[in-house]
């Protein structure tokens, strides 16, 4: 009885995976803004990093999620994530909510998909304050939401990133 009801559920996900196309994701929805790169993975993820730090904002990490399928012997295209921040801003809201330290510090992910376009996706900040119920920092996620965006477009335009 339970298989019966539950099949019709596994068929409609299998359907909104197909039919939802790639990079769909909106900040409205689920906080998630995504962005089209003009380079490969790693170059995306390179010039972001020049960006934060130059700004000021500390990369701590960077995963190679493709380089990790492969240790187990699987394939994933080119996927890897940049994690950065800055204690400066991040305490201060970990302050108003201790929760907000489970998206803290921020990341930001690029891949390869099928098309062969390089898409850069990171969480709106505005969401986060939403999301954690923060509503005594708005000017600090109002500052985050605009650097970000800045930033990310630095990374993923031809034109974005000035010289040294």
């Amino acid at each position: 009885m339970l298989k019966h009801f539950i099949a019709p559920f596994g068929l409609i996900f299998a359907l909104m995976v197909f039919l939802i196309p790639e990079g769909a994701a909106s900040a409205e929805g689920d906080g998630l803004i995504v962005k089209q790169s003009d380079f490969d993975v790693i170059k995306t993820l390179d010039r972001l990093g020049i960006a934060l730090e130059r700004a000021g904002i500390k990369v701590f990490s960077r995963i190679d999620h493709a380089k990790g399928a492969k240790s187990v012997g699987m394939e994933l295209p080119p996927t890897a994530v940049i994690i950065f921040g800055t204690p400066k801003i991040g305490t201060p809201l970990m302050m108003s909510n201790p929760a907000i330290g489970l998206d803290l510090p921020l990341k930001a992910v690029a891949w390869k998909g099928n098309d062969g376009t390089v898409k850069l996706a990171y969480t709106d900040p505005e969401w986060l304050a939403k999301r954690y119920g923060i509503k005594d920092k708005d000017k600090v996620f109002k500052k985050m939401t605009g650097a970000l965006a800045k930033f990310t477009e630095m990374a993923v335009k031809r034109s974005g990133l000035p010289k040294m």
